[in-house]
């Protein structure tokens, strides 16, 4: 086991990364896992073989979970093409290491019930700003914490928002969210730092805020879930899904499907509009002349 944490050509890679305009939250992921794969290993990501990789992914099959494994293998295979690419390795490893399948995922949004719950809930102020803004805006925790009075535009009714690939978006301000808005600052941070006001709240901490409060009134489920609650309600309100796709800034509508949940009552109603007999039942327009 090496004492050092650091593997060679990392920070040169972190560089590249920031030129190629990817987000800070992304790079550091990235640069922690190689760092990690280092750690364990004892051997230096830029020469190990593929038997390294897949005995260093074997041995945390109990504790990560499929997601996870798949996460961290697109970083692995990120990080050899770099390589790759800048001529420090011919062979890319992760060739015979192969990609694990990755897990179908149910949308879990919260309940109608435990909206109601969480709202009814004692919080701070601006910790119900904060819910306010996941749930009528659809906003992940790190675009909550960057949030300046200049990103709303109050004769638009908009919120602009820099999103992932650091796309700039507008999403329009449900009416609440135009009242919580009247009463923030116009310029400058909404969420700024505790004793550093020129800095915004951390992303950890606008999720680990949330959490607790989700906690605290019983209800089941991350800060995210609020977002998935975003999108199915309006799925299930009628809104066309390609408009929810634009509305989560989604570039997939196969993404967007993810965060959606049909409703269980519809599932029902689908259920129950099966005829085994259908075949031998008169159509429509004989049963209309009889």
């Amino acid at each position: 086991m090496t004492t050092t944490t650091t593997a060679l050509g990392v920070a040169d890679w972190q560089v590249w990364q920031v030129a190629q305009r990817l987000s800070r939250r992304t790079i550091e992921e990235r640069v922690r896992v190689i760092n990690l794969l280092y750690a364990e290993t004892g051997q230096q990501p830029i020469t190990i073989d593929a038997v390294g990789i897949v005995e260093w992914i074997a041995g945390h099959h109990d504790d990560w979970s499929d997601s996870t494994a798949c996460t961290y293998t697109s970083y692995l295979a990120a990080w050899f093409k770099w390589l790759q690419l800048t001529d420090r390795r011919v062979d890319n490893p992760m060739v015979k290491v192969g990609t694990p399948r990755a897990p179908d995922r149910e949308p879990r949004p919260v309940s109608d019930a435990d909206v109601a719950k969480l709202l009814r809930t004692r919080m701070w102020t601006s910790t119900r700003r904060m819910i306010l803004l996941a749930l009528l805006a659809g906003l992940r925790v790190h675009e909550i914490a960057k949030i300046r009075g200049e990103d709303i535009d109050p004769d638009s009714r908009v919120l602009w928002v820099k999103g992932k690939g650091r796309k700039l978006k507008s999403v329009p301000l449900h009416p609440i969210l135009v009242e919580v808005a009247s009463e923030m600052p116009a310029s400058g941070w909404w969420f700024p730092m505790r004793g550093h006001e020129s800095e915004h709240i951390h992303s950890k901490s606008v999720s680990d805020i949330i959490g607790r409060t989700m906690r605290r009134a019983g209800v089941r489920g991350t800060p995210h879930a609020l977002r998935h609650w975003y999108a199915s309600t309006m799925v299930d309100n009628g809104i066309d899904i390609r408009v929810v796709q634009e509305l989560l800034r989604h570039k997939s509508l196969a993404t967007t499907q993810i965060y959606t949940k049909v409703p269980d009552s519809r599932r029902h109603e689908a259920i129950a509009t099966l005829d085994p007999w259908r075949a031998v039942q008169p159509s429509p327009r004989l049963r209309a002349v009889s």
